[in-house]
């Protein structure tokens, strides 16, 4: 058989590699750097792009798409062109695909710390930015699907299927969840809101985590920890049912995000119930993982790749535990809203992301630059300080999640509240605060030793673009003729078009069957009539919560608990969310829920002016508040250029102002601002109308009144 002589170039491999290392160094930093925030509240000096609550969707955004997403990307060009036994398709896509992605992430740090953000987890970057995501995906995806149809290779290995679902998952996913209509070139409205808006997100959101913080990572296992140990993958038949149950499965999980809120049940048992399930897949590929290392015991001992991929894996194994136990209700109803959420992510990204990332380079730089590892010493100094500080990270914060949840539902023998006071169950857990600090300068310290290890091997070498390689020509009827019966799958996996489909079809059926029951049928929502639309300066106050992060700290969404009801008020109903675009359920509780905030009749109500001063200066207001000052607001004016604009994109999106309602909201925005700014002015508070505080104040006043005067007037009636 003649064979055909090609080459690998490995540019992109080393670019995206580089960029890997460089957004971790970055992306890590802002992490650290938020985690002793939340210890010294004063430390971004009241300067606005330095606040815990705009730097912390830069680090989320930067450990997931920066950090995780180029090591996934240095897998994908290194790994796939092997496998498959051809070049990539084009090298010109390659290079846009690169550039694109580090400008998205330059155009992310930009942003972010601007206060440009839709507010949605993991999913918060403006909308021009998310069709730059969406353009560099679908260049993404036309190089990789045509190297695959000019393969080489009759079949195609296990990675390259994750990878394949990789691709079709995020781009369902990412589409869906961000179809929003501008009202400006910086600000979007979604088209979906309150509880079905939280359905989409978390149903995006959980499979984020899914399709690009799993799959593409057990593609790059299935690939580097067998050529780091020399050893075959443990079991083929294995690998088929954990690629087609877990890809199945993973895509009904997201409503496990919104237990015990006003997602109907039926939508939060099956996502109960297909969360539980997704324990076998995720187990049989930790097995298969460590498994493939039978035999290589003695060399994990020496070999810093393997400790990695070792600890990787059992971080996965242990996170994709853990998470199906989190969406028992009875677990959920504690860990929900607390740091236990926390620790349990970064398990997953410290221990699963970071560990395989850390092992695929100290494994391929040497490759790429013809040269040794410069310190094995040095690596496995890493791997102890990343490890340590995973722990050091994480379990501190797990004995926080259970202190806080025990505070929140403790009462006293009179059945009061024992801690009606939030503030009492954040300063219990400022110790575990802490050591999560500690933890996390153990993990960076870690990784700047990685660096230079990195930095000193790439010197000693050099670059390798270039490898020749020799492969026959791919005959599509090279079986035709044996007698040899070929599985089903074995079958399919000679046919890279229909098996793409059919990972298509198997991530598409859960999402259809949760999101469009929501839409359909009407009792999945029940209308509220006393809730109204946001007036224009509530509208724009909303804007102004989610801007500068508040979302974050503060949940709005009371669970039907007594000790909820008994300290917020009553329980978030689907109704009331009709008109918030987006929702803003939260998801951790490092201050109280709002969403009975502007009830003057419950204990916990608060005056303007506390609202303005608890703004200025937190500690002023109590001198435990961990919370950092936001003075420009107070300084800022408010931005109305875009008020009409808005208006016209929340009637189109179905919000019932009146027609013609667009021309007469800056008037009505004037009169409610001169009231509040009044108000302030008589408990001795100097400020002029048109300030931001104004709005923010405005918009905290509206939360939970619409309930509570239709409960008011109807036990008047």
């Amino acid at each position: 058989m003649d064979l055909e002589k090609f080459t690998y170039d490995n540019k992109l491999a080393r670019n995206f590699m580089y960029a890997t290392i460089i957004w971790g160094v970055i992306g890590l930093l802002v992490g650290l750097t938020i985690a002793f925030e939340l210890i010294f509240p004063r430390m971004s000096g009241g300067i606005s792009w330095l606040v815990f609550s705009r730097l912390r969707p830069l680090h989320t955004n930067g450990a997931i798409f920066a950090f995780v997403g180029n090591a996934i990307f240095t897998a994908v060009y290194y790994s796939t062109p092997r496998l498959l036994k051809t070049p990539m398709y084009s090298k010109l896509l390659g290079q846009i695909h690169f550039w694109g992605w580090q400008l998205i992430i330059v155009a992310a740090a930009i942003t972010f710390p601007l206060g440009l953000t839709q507010s949605k987890e993991y999913a918060e970057l403006i909308w021009p930015i998310d069709l730059a995501v969406a353009v560099v995906w679908v260049i993404f995806g036309i190089n990789f699907t045509w190297t695959l149809l000019q393969r080489r290779t009759k079949h195609i290995y296990v990675a390259i299927w994750f990878y394949i679902s990789t691709w079709v998952t995020v781009a369902v996913l990412y589409v869906v969840n961000n179809i929003q209509i501008p009202t400006s070139f910086l600000h979007s409205y979604p088209v979906y809101a309150g509880v079905q808006d939280a359905l989409v997100q978390w149903w995006y959101g959980h499979n984020a985590v899914a399709f690009f913080l799993t799959t593409p990572f057990l593609g790059l296992m299935y690939y580097f920890v067998p050529k780091a140990a020399n050893r075959p993958v443990y079991s083929y038949k294995l690998s088929i049912i954990h690629f087609w149950a877990l890809i199945f499965l993973y895509i009904w999980a997201g409503p496990h995000h919104l237990l015990y809120s006003s997602l109907p049940d039926w939508a939060q048992a099956l996502g109960v119930v297909f969360s539980v399930m997704l324990i076998a897949p995720s187990w049989g590929g930790m097995i298969n993982g460590l498994l493939t290392l039978r035999g290589a015991w003695d060399k994990v001992r020496e070999d810093p790749v393997l400790k990695m991929f070792v600890v990787g894996v059992t971080a996965y194994g242990m996170s994709t535990f853990e998470g199906p136990m989190l969406s028992l209700k009875t677990v959920n109803a504690l860990s929900h809203f607390t740091d236990w959420t926390i620790a349990h992510v970064h398990i997953g990204t410290l221990g699963w992301n970071g560990m395989l990332t850390f092992g695929m380079i100290y494994w391929l730089a040497p490759r790429l630059f013809g040269t040794k590892l410069w310190s094995r010493s040095l690596a496995n100094t890493h791997f102890w300080l990343a490890t340590l500080g995973m722990l050091f990270f994480s379990i501190p914060l797990y004995f926080a999640g259970f202190t806080q949840s025990l505070m929140w539902k403790q009462f006293t023998e009179e059945g009061f509240l024992k801690y009606p006071n939030f503030l009492e169950t954040v300063t219990q857990i400022l110790p575990m605060y802490y050591f999560r600090a500690f933890g996390g300068s153990l993990y960076y310290t870690g990784l700047i030793l990685f660096v230079i290890n990195i930095w000193k091997t790439v010197a000693s070498g050099k670059f390798i673009r270039y490898e020749e390689d020799t492969a026959p020509a791919l005959n599509p009827n090279a079986h035709a003729d044996e007698k040899v019966q070929w599985g089903w799958h074995r079958k399919l996996e000679g046919k890279a078009v229909k098996f793409t489909i059919f990972a298509l079809i198997a991530i598409l059926i859960g999402g259809m069957v949760e999101i469009i029951p929501m839409y359909l049928v009407k009792s999945n929502v029940e209308t509220i009539s006393a809730v109204k639309p946001y007036t224009p300066l509530e509208l724009e106050g909303r804007d102004i919560y989610i801007s500068e992060g508040c979302y974050l700290c503060h949940s709005q969404l009371i669970r039907p608990f007594r000790s909820e009801t008994e300290r917020y008020g009553d329980y978030t109903k689907a109704g009331e969310t009709v008109y918030d675009h987006p929702f803003q359920f939260g998801s951790k509780r490092t201050g109280p829920d709002l969403a009975r905030e502007g009830v003057k009749t419950l204990p916990n109500y608060k005056p303007n002016s506390w609202h303005y001063n608890h703004m200025l200066d937190p500690q002023k207001m109590n001198a435990e508040s961990i919370m950092p000052p936001y003075p420009w607001i107070i300084n800022n004016d408010l931005d109305v250029s875009n008020l009409e604009s808005k208006i016209r994109v929340m009637q189109t999106l179905g919000v019932p102002y009146p027609e013609g309602y667009d021309k007469k909201a800056l008037a009505d925005l004037k009169a409610q601002a001169h009231e509040i700014g009044e108000d302030l002015r008589k408990a001795g508070i100097k400020v002029d109308d048109n300030k931001e505080i104004i709005a923010l104040i405005a918009y905290l006043q509206r939360l939970g009144t619409d309930i509570y005067n239709a409960k008011e007037l109807s036990s008047n009636q």
